[in-house]
């Protein structure tokens, strides 16, 4: 939709260019029903209803899939195991083998955690969940920083607007070393204005933004923190190692 939007000369068509926040926003609250006045291709709610069709049928087997397999896996090292034991039962090699290789069995089968499917599944429910909100709530954090990109479009135009048309375009009509000295005092205050609010201060909170949304909301998906400690190397305590060898 981005790219269709953006490579679509929409002053030659006559059309008006669709909101994507709109439209994205539209896809969940509305499914199957398109706000916009024009579209960018042919039955767009179509498509965008299977989208959010699959996104929907993509939920069951994140909850599902996980708590299955581990059943199954379960259930095959059963049988697994039964099969083991029931070819190892006529012992060849006496009863006191056959004790022995009981008790290592017993051992084996002792060591090994008990298989319980409604802590897997109850576990996996938690979660999908987690995934799923995570999903929706980054994918709004994302379309905020869009929407501060529009904010900063929506300041540019007011401060030209409101400075230099109203104020310092006005100033023409004033005498000749007077309108250029207003003129002068106009642009450097709308220029003052662009350069602090929007290229210092939205700027810097447009970088603060994708920062949070790098660190919080794209790498939860892949660090978890259970790894073994950072511990940097020193000559110190390599010295301490060979004193205690």
């Amino acid at each position: 939709m981005i790219f269709v939007k953006w490579s679509t000369d929409w002053v030659a068509t006559g059309k008006n260019p669709p909101s994507l926040l709109n439209t994205l926003i539209s896809m969940f609250m509305a499914p199957g029903v398109y706000t916009e006045e024009d579209r960018l291709f042919p039955d767009q709610e179509k498509y965008q209803l299977f989208l959010v069709g699959i996104a929907f049928l993509a939920v069951p087997p994140l909850l599902l899939g996980k708590p299955l397999l581990a059943l199954l896996e379960h259930r095959r090292r059963t049988k697994v195991t039964a099969y083991h034991s029931t070819a190892m039962a006529p012992s060849q090699g006496g009863e006191e083998e056959g004790d022995e290789e009981g008790d290592g069995d017993g051992e084996g089968e002792g060591g090994e955690e008990e298989f319980e499917f409604s802590e897997i599944m109850v576990h996996q429910v938690i979660h999908t969940i987690e995934f799923v909100l995570g999903s929706i709530s980054n994918t709004a954090s994302y379309l905020r920083l869009w929407a501060l990109s529009l904010a900063h479009s929506q300041l540019s135009e007011l401060f030209w607007e409101k400075v230099m048309k109203e104020q310092g375009f006005a100033a023409a009509g004033l005498p000749f070393p007077l309108n250029g000295v207003v003129l002068f005092l106009v642009f450097a205050m709308w220029l003052i204005l662009n350069m602090g609010v929007l290229m210092v201060m939205e700027n810097l909170s447009s970088f603060l933004h994708a920062l949070r949304l790098q660190w919080v909301e794209f790498q939860n998906k892949f660090y978890h923190g259970d790894g073994s400690k950072f511990v940097p190397f020193t000559f110190a305590k390599l010295d301490k190692e060979e004193d205690t060898d």
